[in-house]
């Protein structure tokens, strides 16, 4: 309801809409709805998988093959195994993993992105970070916070002894142990320990394999031209680019129009996961089709499905998935459940529980809509408690080929769309109700998806990342209730989530321990000061197995360069560990200089950018501790390597200035 109106107009305008839509009882009196019960507007989209990447939905026990385009959320946790990689974009930012990389969501709301890195390593490229955004990585030592946009890496050791920061660009502080460090843009520190926090700082060098293929992706995002048609904040619009082409219409405006094949049909490729705290959503098999299917609306011009965006100028609003049901809450059809999509100037109404707030934000940063009828719309629906919507004359509900259908078990159980489609005759079409959702119980493979075969077969973290404890900064909110307690409720209302005020009665109660007590909140840090240079008894990346080829890319991902391997560089530390760096295509050997010691009078500065390190030969011992660090932890057994064999060498060190410390320059 428009705030402008009063009592009388809102009963005025309620009186109206019932005339016309001939649906409803007595309008009820106006609420605006608790905004606390409103679903996150983002998520995370799992938008590039190489290699072997697990996936375990929160609320089960069990790993599944990922699938792409599947949205992650809160609870939501991967694991990329050997010679593995995967990419997760949040819109203001974008999270790669490496191989070896047990990786889960703490928390993700609208403005909230708070990490978990229990092994392994992540490369984050901030876009945008505004200033109620909080943005912070937790691993077993530290909890990492960034306060600028900037390019940041995180490297976990395989132990959880310690933990790797290296800003390109941007500023943030580390915090553990009642302390805090703070890091700027062309600094690496290297902390260990947890009880009590230690920092070795100095500068970054070059960049290693994972380093410059997150380079590389980022440019798909720089260079987009589908950028201009959109809001940033729609996840996956670069994948447009080279999947489809825009046109200028006189009566929708821009349109892009996907490179598809005759008769194909949007929310036809594809299948229906349940998504908490959404409910049923769906992730398409295209690999473009993300930003289509969460954001916008579809239509049919001159027989070719086109997409249309919404306003540029509004900060874009996540769904999870713009359709209407068909049949008796969606049930109908003889035990089919059936669907098709939204268009433009359309009224998408949630099957979840949201505010009048919310209502207006979804359907105003998806499509140009009256906010007056998106109010009516709400009344009806929410406020009424109406589940099918009559007298609306829905664009697309009589287009050839719009509507789908398929079993109501092939529906709950995430099978793919394609293959399970049934037919559906015009006269079921004309006759049948519409609905805002649909009224089937999900079940235990609802969640697993489209691999839920997988489960138990695929790789799944070591039961040592699984269970290691991390340190936050930030309290993070509880685990997501079980699935499994949720059942009953799912059942009395199907097809509806579980309300946030009923999950909560499900919680234990409080002071009970969960069963996961993965975080440790860390007392408030005092500011400390690093010291300088690599440390002795530690190495200077995080340790992974020594890095081999890539796999091949599948038909519809982008391949990813291979990863060479590299020798390890004598260190002041450790001189007998100098070997020849090797240089693809080159015959010969070339020695590596060693790593100059840092001046006596330097600042603090962070350890060398390079490689993934390789396990050292038995007769290699890293050099005792120094006093300084007694309490830290014994060294691991690894070595760093240098940094990725490429043109790009470190940069010559500069003495520094008595006040001021000149910036390496960028790699």
């Amino acid at each position: 309801m428009n705030k402008k109106l009063g009592k009388l107009g809102f009963l005025g305008a309620c009186f109206a809409f019932a005339l016309t839509a001939a649906v409803l009882p007595l309008c009820l009196t106006a609420q605006d709805g608790d905004e606390g019960n409103d679903p996150p507007t983002r998520v995370a989209r799992l938008g590039y998988i190489e290699g072997s990447v697990s996936f375990q939905p929160a609320g089960v026990d069990d790993w599944v093959q990922a699938v792409p385009n599947r949205p992650m959320t809160t609870g939501d946790q991967l694991w990329t195994d050997q010679q593995s990689r995967a990419e997760l974009q949040l819109g203001s930012a974008v999270i790669r993993l490496s191989e070896n990389t047990g990786f889960s969501f703490l928390s993700l709301d609208d403005h909230t992105v708070q990490m978990q890195l229990s092994s392994g390593s992540i490369n984050v490229r901030v876009r945008r970070l505004d200033q109620d955004d909080y943005f912070e990585v937790d691993t077993p030592n530290l909890a990492f916070t960034a306060s600028q946009p900037g390019s940041y890496r995180i490297d976990a050791s395989p132990d959880g002894g310690y933990t790797v920061v290296s800003l390109r660009d941007g500023a943030g502080q580390a915090t553990g142990g009642g302390q805090t460090y703070t890091l700027n843009g062309g600094q690496r520190g290297t902390f260990y320990g947890t009880d009590s926090l230690n920092a070795n700082v100095e500068d970054i060098y070059g960049r290693d394999p994972f380093d410059n293929w997150a380079n590389d992706r980022d440019r798909r995002y720089d260079q987009s031209a589908s950028a201009r048609y959109l809001s940033p904040d729609v996840v996956g619009y670069e994948d447009l680019d080279e999947n489809g082409d825009w046109r200028d219409d006189a009566n929708y405006g821009h349109i892009w129009f996907p490179h598809i094949e005759a008769g194909w049909a949007p929310y036809h490729s594809g299948h229906w996961d349940w998504i908490e705290p959404w409910g049923y959503t769906w992730v398409d098999d295209s690999p473009w089709g993300y930003a289509p299917f969460h954001y916008g609306r579809w239509v049919s011009v001159g027989g070719r499905w086109g997409w249309v965006a919404g306003p540029v100028q509004v900060r874009a609003v996540y769904a999870p998935a713009l359709v209407v049901f068909f049949g008796g809450g969606g049930a109908g059809f003889g035990g089919k459940v059936a669907w098709f999509p939204l268009g433009p100037r359309e009224v998408y109404v949630p099957p979840y529980q949201v505010s009048r707030g919310y209502m207006n934000r979804v359907n105003v940063s998806n499509t140009t809509v009256n906010t007056t009828i998106v109010t009516n719309v709400y009344n009806t629906t929410v406020i009424n408690k109406s589940t099918t919507i009559v007298n609306v004359n829905y664009a697309n509900r009589n287009v050839r080929g719009a509507v789908t259908a398929v079993p109501q078990g092939a529906f709950a159980g995430a099978q793919p769309v394609g293959r399970a489609a049934v037919a559906v005759n015009a006269q079921q079409i004309a006759s049948a109700p519409v609905s805002m959702r649909v009224a089937v119980a999900p079940t235990h493979q609802s969640l697993l998806g489209a691999h839920a075969s997988t489960a138990g077969h695929v790789a799944a973290p070591p039961a040592a990342v699984m269970s290691r404890q991390v340190v936050a900064k930030r309290p993070p909110p509880p685990p997501p209730v079980p699935f499994a307690k949720q059942q009953q409720a799912l059942e009395a209302h199907p097809g509806q989530p579980v309300a946030k005020t009923e999950l909560q009665s499900m919680r234990p109660p409080a002071g009970v321990v969960s069963a996961r007590p993965l975080v440790k909140v860390a007392p408030a840090g005092k500011p400390a000061t690093a010291v300088v240079g690599k440390p002795a008894n530690l190495p200077s990346a995080a340790a992974q197995r020594p890095a081999a080829p890539m796999l091949p890319p599948a038909a519809t991902q982008r391949p990813v360069p291979p990863v060479q391997p590299n020798r390890i560089p004598a260190t002041p530390q450790n001189p007998a560990a100098a070997q020849p760096e090797y240089r693809p295509g080159n015959s010969r050997s070339e020695p590596v200089p060693p790593t100059p010691p840092p001046a006596a009078n330097r600042p603090p500065q962070p350890p060398t950018q390079e490689a993934r390190p390789v396990q050292p030969p038995p007769a290699v011992r890293p050099a005792p501790p120094p006093a300084e660090v007694k309490s830290a932890p014994p060294p691991p057994t690894a070595r760093p390597m240098p940094p990725s064999p490429s043109k790009q060498q470190a940069p010559e060190r500069k003495p520094p200035e008595k006040e001021k410390r000149e910036k390496p320059p960028s790699q």
